[in-house]
């Protein structure tokens, strides 16, 4: 699935759980290939790392040609990839959410917490002399990780786009999107939207308050109907979306209402297919 000429800019399915190609294995979560502007993106890592391995395989993905990679948030369906991917791209950079005790590691100062010399040093932290960082565990203990705290440009009109969920039952989960400043508009890269897809485009909009394109995931999968309808035709009506490309957590009833809103500019987005970045 190399480019033609090496310079097309688009967007490749590579993990999600439906899709019209033969040859693909499908599974709950996402990973997708973004070609941007002679930048090879890496968004997310699926469910799993042998059906990771075996669609990259499938479709002619070379993951050693790998820039960097965006991990939206911390879930399995979006991280379980990363141990194949590190096997075979051990240098690449990985760009992660900043939490404090999530799975991508991070790091506190090592006085952190208060301190009582008066305790036997048996009783103390590390004996009573802690060191100057004390760096939390990952799975991946070995990533050149990059913990994302707020808008970060990338290079090359791309740009990482965190925002905290407040949300009941993800409240506090920080995701990135990611961002593609086009001519025509930004083209949004979504994970889950755990934070809701309307506050990631208010985050977004100190960028470029047009939007060409949202795809990924919505998280509407589980959304009443009339919440359902409502964002597909706020994403329409106020935001004033030009194209979508849903797939994941968006949701059958959401795959619908956004077709039917959409009509024409609803663009398919299957495990395997390919949306173009204009």
């Amino acid at each position: 699935m190399e480019p033609r000429g090496g310079t097309a800019n688009r967007i490749t399915v590579l993990h999600d759980a439906f899709g019209s190609r033969p040859g693909l294995i499908k599974d709950w979560g996402f990973a997708a290939l973004v070609e941007f502007e002679g930048q090879r993106i890496l968004f997310d890592t699926g469910n799993d790392s042998r059906t990771f391995a075996a669609n990259t395989g499938a479709l002619g993905v070379d993951l050693r040609t790998i820039d960097l990679v965006v991990v939206s948030h911390r879930h399995g369906d979006h991280t379980s990839g990363l141990d194949h991917l590190l096997h075979v791209n051990p240098d690449v950079p990985v760009y992660a959410p900043a939490e404090l005790y999530g799975v991508f590691g991070s790091s506190l100062p090592g006085h952190f917490y208060p301190r009582r010399p008066s305790l036997p040093r048996s009783m103390q932290y590390y004996d009573g002399e802690p060191p100057d960082v004390i760096r939390h565990g990952t799975p991946w203990p070995g990533a050149r990780f990059t913990w994302i705290e707020e808008s970060t440009p990338l290079g090359s009109g791309a740009w990482l786009i965190p925002v905290v969920s407040e949300v009941a039952g993800t409240r506090e989960l920080r995701e990135i999107s990611l961002a593609l400043l086009t001519s025509q508009g930004l083209v949004l890269v979504v994970g889950c939207s755990h934070p809701g897809i309307e506050r990631i485009l208010e985050a977004t909009a100190a960028i470029d308050d047009r939007v060409h394109c949202i795809a990924g995931g919505l998280h509407l999968v589980l959304a009443e109907e009339p919440e359902v309808r409502r964002v597909a035709q706020a994403l329409r009506d106020e935001w004033q979306v030009q194209t979508v490309a849903p797939g994941h957590c968006t949701g059958e009833p959401g795959f619908l209402a956004l077709s039917e809103a959409f009509g024409d500019r609803y663009l398919y987005a299957g495990l395997g297919d390919s949306v173009p970045v204009p």
